[in-house]
């Protein structure tokens, strides 16, 4: 089984993506933006053969699913899936990701953390 060690999320801005013209461009901000070159470097590290990374690039190839959730995991952004996003028509400026559980908890924590603060400043001493 290959591990893939997944990259700290990276911010991308709407405007980069929606500068790009394909998606092999949007692949290839993906891995900039991820700090690395679309090069052999990165196909080793993802484990994909050079022509297939070329036809990526081309848009000869499509990217499966599970390929493509590995480069952006990998690469700690998801500028591809927002390029085509845009692409078909969407304004990136008004998505926004969902909250995972671990963030919903993290959230929950800290408004309870500010309550009690509240709750002790007013408190009679």
């Amino acid at each position: 089984m290959n591990q893939t060690q997944m990259s700290f999320p990276v911010e991308v801005r709407p405007e980069e993506v929606m500068r790009k013209k394909t998606l092999g461009a949007a692949l290839e901000l993906c891995a900039e933006i991820g700090g690395y070159a679309f090069d052999k470097s990165l196909q080793t590290d993802l484990n994909v053969d050079k022509g297939q990374f070329s036809r990526w690039q081309n848009g000869s190839e499509g990217v499966i699913w599970p390929k493509f959730v590995r480069l952006m995991d990998f690469c700690g952004n998801d500028a591809p899936l927002l390029w085509m996003i845009h692409d078909r028509g969407y304004d990136l400026n008004t998505l926004r990701r969902r909250e995972t559980e671990t963030e919903r908890e993290n959230r929950l924590l800290r408004e309870e953390n500010a309550a009690l603060r509240r709750a002790l400043q007013v408190a009679p001493q």
